[in-house]
């Protein structure tokens, strides 16, 4: 693949519907992602969205801007290197890969 290649995403809102949804598809109900009222007492001040959910969110947010550069063809991801989620995403943030 060329490393010139270059895009940015639309926005996308990580709601507390879209992480309600990933609890029930992961069966990870923690409360720090679907209890607000509970999370909001701890320091991280309120509901996050899980570390995967967002992980799950490459494919969208990339595949149109990459798709429109290297053509129609097929992309097969295996695997992740280093990974880490360092950064709360709260319910509500919006997200968008540069």
């Amino acid at each position: 693949m060329n490393s010139q290649l270059r895009g940015q995403s639309n926005w996308f809102t990580i709601s507390q519907q879209k992480i309600n949804q990933f609890a029930d598809v992961t069966l990870d109900h923690q409360y720090l992602h679907v209890d607000p009222e509970r999370a909001a007492k701890t320091p991280l001040g309120g509901t996050v969205a899980h570390g995967f959910l967002y992980l799950t969110l490459l494919p969208h947010l990339m595949l149109d801007e990459l798709m429109a550069q290297i053509g129609e063809v097929t992309i097969l991801n295996y695997g992740v290197n280093h990974l880490r989620f360092i950064t709360p995403v709260y319910a509500g943030s919006s997200v968008q890969l540069n």
